[in-house]
């Protein structure tokens, strides 16, 4: 699989290719193989909207995953840019349990483009995957203006 990294100001992370579509993202990895168009657009758009330039993504996304994981997934992708939902309104919204949706989070493969750094507690942050966890998702908190010091 085309894997290619990008620069980014919470560190860095390889895009993965998988059928023509993002299918992981993983934090710190490594470049392999040839660089596809869509690599190369994706981290285009991964730039700008770390520039402050986009706050959508216009990317094929394909995260692999329980059916279960990609209803929750799904309904990351609809939290808007600088907006946040508790794990407690997906939960009932999905009918699912908070706890699970946490998990989800946790599991999601594609994080940034399927934003769960957009899921947080009710009383909190919560969890982030990534190797600088919470400092990480706060700081794209930051960055979309959800989170204001």
């Amino acid at each position: 699989m085309p894997r290619l990294v990008v620069e980014s100001p919470i560190g860095p992370f390889a895009l993965v290719e998988e059928d023509e579509a993002i299918v992981a993202i993983d934090w710190g990895g490594a470049s392999a193989g040839a660089p596809t168009r869509l690599l190369v657009e994706a981290k285009r758009q991964l730039g700008a909207y770390f520039t402050g330039k986009r706050q959508r993504f216009d990317l094929p996304v394909q995260p692999r995953g329980a059916a279960s994981d990609l209803k929750v997934w799904h309904a990351m992708a609809d939290i808007p840019f600088g907006g946040t939902k508790t794990y407690g309104e997906l939960a009932k919204m999905l009918e699912l349990t908070p706890l699970f949706v946490g998990q989800a989070c946790g599991r999601n493969p594609v994080p940034i483009l399927l934003p769960c750094h957009r899921v947080v507690s009710a009383t909190g942050l919560g969890g982030f995957s990534a190797p600088g966890g919470v400092e990480w998702k706060r700081r794209l908190l930051l960055h979309e203006g959800a989170l204001l010091l």
